[in-house]
């Protein structure tokens, strides 16, 4: 930073999920800031795996975007979005473009009937336009299939394990394993108590069958057991969503050139701990020293978890208009 140069606030929050995307968050939160005073502002949209993870990428390390044919959770045709990163053989594949929550109204919602096949459709192009690696944004899923739709979609193009083939790397939002991916997140996908019992038998089956048994691994849960799904039998990478992120938009150096760190978050509780971006986000603000708040549409986060966390003011905003009111709120107080 320049001699005489303002510290900025740094915005770096992930999107409110199925209402906001994470730039928009950052507009608004920036507009507040600025409206409130605040001499310095820098956006950093984040993601952690999760939905906006394509863009944040595409955004931070150059690219573009398609739209390409694919299935919907429940088989109807989707139009999605792959991304390429600007070395043309990256490719990016965001689970919720095809096999997203999102895309179910929710009365239609059937965590039994919902597939990952479109991710596999997705993945499948992928390879087939020449990617050399593929990167699999796993978060905000409606299915718990445990890969088995997309795995059936990549075997229908004949994708499979092979030594020095394309590097398939999947971006994960939660560390949960593979067996507790229904007890976990099927409920919030609609499945009630007995549903949630056959998803959990339907995947200890399929688990019995893959090249190698994802039980027990970190992170073989994310995407109702999508990861687990490729790891075992694509022979997938899995890493840290927030953490490859946060690698990716550089959040690192922004971090020492910022005074203080606004992040935020659809609804912060006892999840955000478990590898989300907001934690990714606090906890290196933590290790530079550097003071972190936090805006969230509701904050769900009991206080000891919250001093886990060490965000000093958490304000709740839901809309842009409350975003930018909590801005200007913030600048008085930072």
């Amino acid at each position: 930073m320049a001699p005489g140069t303002t510290p900025p606030v740094l915005v770096a929050p992930d999107a409110f999920k199925g209402t906001l995307t994470a730039a928009e968050v950052a507009a608004a939160l920036a507009d507040g800031l600025i409206a409130g005073g605040a001499a310095a502002v820098e956006r950093c949209p984040m993601a952690d795996g999760g939905e906006g993870t394509l863009a944040a990428l595409v955004d931070a390390l150059g690219g573009s975007t398609e739209r390409v044919a694919a299935s919907s959770p429940l088989g109807e045709p989707v139009d999605a979005e792959l991304g390429w990163l600007s070395d043309g053989t990256t490719a990016v594949v965001e689970v919720a473009q095809a096999s997203g929550l999102a895309l179910v109204p929710e009365a239609d919602r059937d965590a039994e009937a919902a597939s990952s096949t479109g991710t596999g459709e997705l993945i499948a192009t992928a390879l087939a336009r020449g990617a050399h690696q593929v990167l699999v944004a796993a978060g905000g899923s409606a299915s718990t299939d445990g890969g088995a739709g997309a795995l059936a979609a990549l075997a229908d193009v004949g994708a499979g394990r092979r030594r020095g083939g394309p590097r398939i790397t999947v971006l994960c939002d939660v560390q949960t394993p593979y067996e507790l991916a229904a007890s976990r997140f099927a409920a919030q996908k609609g499945a009630d108590a007995p549903a949630t019992r056959r998803l959990s038998r339907r995947l200890g089956a399929l688990a019995r069958r893959l090249p190698r048994d994802p039980t027990g691994v970190p992170m073989t849960g994310a995407a109702g057991g999508l990861a687990g799904g490729l790891w075992a039998a694509l022979d997938a990478h899995l890493v840290s969503g927030a953490a490859f992120v946060a690698r990716s938009v550089g959040l690192p150096g922004r971090l020492k050139r910022a005074r203080v760190v606004v992040t935020g978050e659809g609804r912060l509780d006892r999840s955000t701990l478990a590898g989300k971006a907001v934690a990714e986000v606090a906890r290196a603000a933590r290790a530079l020293g550097v003071p972190a708040h936090a805006v969230v549409g509701r904050n769900r986060l009991d206080p000891f978890d919250a001093r886990i966390l060490d965000l000093q003011i958490i304000l709740e905003a839901g809309t842009p208009a409350q975003l930018e009111r909590a801005g200007r709120e913030l600048a008085g107080r930072i």
